[in-house]
Formats: structure tokens, C-alpha cells, sequence
């Protein structure tokens, strides 16, 4: 494939791409040839940053349950294996579950591969890679594109690939935490005994969780949804933000009577949960929950979320947890890679969390693990019941926005569309200031107009794609639509940004 191809695949920090043919208007680019050739490069990759030579080298390959995962997993084995390092078939398997690969004293790998497209549809697919220092970067991956368009598509022989069975080990992993964190005197191993905990996987990787984790420990998981793997997801996108999805598991905690209900997206690095009143904890709730578990082993410390959380997380961060909030970038790698740079400087932040449902732990390597998430929540959960308490104790202070919206505001006519969209939040922010309304400070991404007492509206850059995205929330029943209003008299004049959608 051409430098330009590979180059094409390139997604933020990920490789990604349409893999399948099914949907009209979208031809196939992420194809085995793609992923034989980045993953050889990848082990060149590893050569150089591990000093190590290309027989030493161990790397790990897993997948979701994407219908395109085998074609793509047995083309990157071959990549791996004909340039002569160590290959391990993982299979179904967890992104997070891949990076642990790497640090489990059982397998130590020097590198993995996890083939997923996170919550995209069907017919997407794509790579993501890990070393010892966790993801790689946005200049990582084009490196690799780069190198893989210099290598020619080389087979090998599969059966010289090692069979891992990874899950198991991670698994076992997560129940120990588990054992641990409850430490029940009572019932040690089977400490989820008496709670009935309803999971969704949405037919990707997650379903594992049901079966390898939470009935192990002694939880009931009648009525749980949609744990076979199946890449075609009849049932409901697999994604926790989806407004099907959530509402599935809200139905399954409700029919069974559940004390919890946890969903997970394709790979399983997101997740959400579901009270037993149907009470989603998700998005600012969410945070808030695990803010709320981490307050009293890390007082005063800073929790880093994106741009779009709400104010009133902010005041029940800082005034009911006396915690931190540091209001950052939307994108899981700029949240996680802040979170890593204050605790280097020595500022002590246990969380770095986006809306979206990706949350990653100090504790836990950084890593954006939705399983993790629910043990933290299942854990908090079996220490209220054993107390007489409920879990949604930890958030009762934390209060909602009355109305939110989005827009986005697409780019059009213009080949340089990031600088366009610059000059459009200066200005954005010039005629803010000339009709005296309030400008959020410090603001790490876009410009936050607040209107004290009503709510907020954020206008920033996509982070990958030619549009504008302008979110708010209001305080107030019907508060959006004047702050629409107030927006809309910003906009007026930018001859290549569509303002018709805040009509």
C-alpha cells in the first residue's frame, strides 16, 4: 500500500478505517495488507525504543468481536511473525486486557496490538498499540504508517503463533482487586454473594465480565444482556453514551430488580452504570461517583475531566469532596496524558476522566479501563450495602443541569479548516468581550461564554473532523433556547461556518 493509503488510516492515536463492505458510499481501506505491514512495523518500532533484537521481542494480538477481526488478526500474526519476532494469539480479548499483557508477571510482553474500532459501526475496524508506557501517540502512529508503506505484505506460517488465553488472566486479575478492595470476613472469594448485578456487553468484547468476574464472586447476573460476541450488534450500538444502549440496561436493572447495572462499550475501555431506581451514573454522574470513591485516599487532589462537564460537577467536586477540578481537553489521550504530567510535577491526581465514559486511575497505569471503573464501583457498592447504605449516597449532593444541547457547526470552503476555525473562536471571544458577557479562564480548549446564574456555552474545534461543536447546558427549564438566542447573535458574518443548524 502507498504511504498516502496508510496514511489515510491514521485516526488521533489510533489506526482506523472501513474494513467491511456493506454500507453505501464507503469503500473498504483498512484491509489485511494494511494490517500486515503496520504491524511489521511496529516490531521494527519496538527493536528501536527497546534496544532489544527482533527474536527477544514478545508481542500480543487481540480483538473485539468485529466480523472483520480474524481476517485482520491472522494478517497482523503473519506481519509480526515474518519479521521474526515472537507472536501471541490472544482472541477475543479487551483493549485494556492487552496493555495488561504487558505488565503481568505471567506474560510480559514487550508490545501489543488490539484490533478494534471502539463503538464505530459494523463495518469499522482499526489498530491500537501499546508498549510499556501505555498508548502510543498521535506521532507514533505515523511513524508506523510511514514505515509500513516502505515493507511489502510477507506471510508466515500462523502455527508458529502461541495461543494466550489473556481474558482468563485478566479476569482473575480483577476478581483478586476485588477480594481485596471488599475484604469480606465473612465471604473472602465470593464476596458479590447476595447482589444481584445485571451487565449489557452489547454483543462486543465485555461479556466476559458476567461470566469470568462477577458470578466467580458470588453476584447473581440474571437478566443481563447481550454478552455473546457478535460483530454485527443486532441489538443496540454498543456504546454507553447511546441513548439505546443506556436505555436497555436501565430497562434490565428495572424487569429484574437489580442493585446494579453496568454497561460496556465494543472494546471495554468505557463503561456506565446503571442505580437500582433506574438512576443512570453516567457522564457527569460518573465522574462525580468515582470522585466520590477516591476522595478519602486522595484528599485535596485534582480531578481532570474534558470541557464539557457541567458546573455543578464542579461545585460538588470542590465543595462537597474539597477535591480539585481541572477542566481539560476533550480526547481520552490529552486527559490521560495531563493526569500523567501534574503527577510528575507533583501535583497529586488520582482520575483523569472525559464524559464519554473513558476513565483512567493513577493506580491503574493510566489506563482507560472501563472494567476497572466497575470494579472501583463494585467494590464502593458491596462496602454501602454491607453499611445500610445505598451507592447513590456518594453523589446525592451532586446536582443536574436543567436542559443541555449540542450543535456542530460544520466548515465548509476552506482547505485549512483548523486555522479558519481559530479565527473564528477569536473573534468568537472578541464579540463576547465587547458585549460584556463573562469568558471562562483558565480554558484549555475553545471559548466558554458564562452566563452567571443561567448556565454556559462552549464553542471549540472537533477534534478531528472540519466542524464546530458548541455545547451549553442551562440551569433553567427552557434556559437553552436563550442561550441559543445569545449565541446565535455571536455567529453572525463567518462566510464558511453553517450557523443555520442554531436557527
Amino acid at each position: 500500500m502507498t504511504e498516502k493509503e496508510l496514511m489515510k488510516l491514521q485516526n488521533g492515536s489510533d489506526v482506523r478505517g472501513i474494513a467491511l463492505e456493506g454500507v453505501e458510499g464507503e469503500e473498504v481501506n483498512l484491509r489485511p495488507e494494511a494490517a500486515n505491514v503496520i504491524a511489521a512495523a511496529f516490531v521494527r518500532f519496538l527493536m528501536q525504543k527497546l534496544h532489544k533484537s527482533v527474536g527477544e521481542l514478545k508481542i500480543a494480538i487481540g480483538h473485539d468481536s468485529r466480523l472483520s477481526a480474524d481476517d485482520l488478526k491472522k494478517a497482523a500474526l503473519q506481519g509480526v511473525l515474518a519479521e521474526g519476532a515472537m507472536a501471541y494469539d490472544c482472541g477475543l480479548a479487551s483493549t485494556p486486557a492487552m496493555f495488561m499483557s504487558i505488565v503481568f508477571p505471567e506474560t510480559q510482553m514487550d508490545g501489543s496490538i488490539m484490533i478494534t474500532a471502539s463503538h464505530l459501526p459494523f463495518n469499522r475496524n482499526g489498530l491500537k498499540f501499546f508498549t510499556r508506557d501505555g498508548g502510543l501517540e498521535k506521532n507514533d502512529i505515523l511513524e508506523l504508517l510511514a514505515a509500513g508503506a516502505e515493507l511489502e505484505e510477507r506471510s508466515a506460517d500462523l502455527a508458529e503463533a502461541h495461543s494466550l488465553p489473556l481474558i482468563d488472566i485478566y479476569a482473575a486479575s480483577l476478581c483478586d482487586k476485588i477480594r481485596r478492595g471488599i475484604n469480606s470476613r465473612d465471604n473472602y472469594d465470593r464476596p458479590l454473594t447476595g447482589m444481584h448485578i445485571v451487565a449489557d456487553a452489547g454483543n462486543g468484547a465485555g461479556g466476559f465480565f458476567a461470566s469470568k468476574v462477577l458470578e466467580p464472586l458470588g453476584a447473581d447476573t440474571t437478566g443481563s444482556l447481550y454478552l455473546e460476541p457478535d460483530g454485527s450488534f443486532p441489538n443496540h450500538i454498543p456504546n454507553p453514551e447511546n441513548q439505546a444502549a443506556m436505555g436497555a440496561i436501565q430497562g434490565a436493572v428495572l424487569s429484574s430488580r437489580a442493585d446494579l447495572g453496568l454497561i460496556f462499550d465494543t472494546d471495554v475501555d468505557r463503561m456506565s452504570a446503571v442505580l437500582p431506581d433506574g438512576q443512570q451514573i453516567s457522564r457527569n454522574a460518573l465522574i462525580a461517583m468515582m470522585a466520590a470513591i477516591l476522595a478519602p485516599d486522595y484528599p485535596g487532589s485534582t480531578i481532570i475531566t474534558d470541557s464539557v462537564t457541567s458546573d455543578e460537577l464542579t461545585v460538588f467536586l470542590e465543595q462537597e469532596l474539597h477535591l480539585k477540578h481541572h477542566r481539560y481537553m476533550r480526547g481520552y489521550k490529552n486527559v490521560i496524558n495531563e493526569c500523567v504530567r501534574l503527577n510528575d510535577a507533583g501535583t497529586v491526581s488520582p482520575l483523569a476522566i472525559e464524559t464519554s465514559g473513558h476513565g483512567a486511575l493513577s493506580e491503574n497505569y493510566y489506563l482507560d479501563d472501563g472494567a476497572y471503573l466497575a470494579v472501583k464501583l463494585l467494590i464502593a457498592a458491596a462496602k454501602a450495602k454491607a453499611q445500610g447504605r445505598a451507592l447513590a449516597d456518594l453523589v446525592a449532593a451532586l446536582q443536574q443541569p436543567a436542559e443541555e444541547r449540542e450543535y456542530r457547526l460544520k466548515i465548509k470552503g476552506v482547505e485549512d479548516f483548523r486555522s479558519y476555525g481559530q479565527s473564528v473562536l477569536t473573534e468568537f471571544e472578541a464579540r463576547a468581550r465587547a458585549k460584556g458577557i463573562e469568558i471562562a479562564s483558565p480554558s484549555y480548549e475553545g471559548v466558554r461564554l458564562v452566563f452567571p446564574g443561567e448556565g454556559w456555552v462552549l464553542l471549540r474545534m472537533s477534534l478531528h473532523d472540519p466542524n464546530m461543536p458548541m455545547n451549553m447546558e442551562s440551569r433553567q427549564p427552557g434556559g437553552c433556547e436563550k442561550l441559543t438566542a445569545a449565541a446565535r447573535e455571536l455567529m453572525d458574518g463567518f462566510e464558511h461556518l453553517d450557523t443555520g443548524v442554531l436557527e
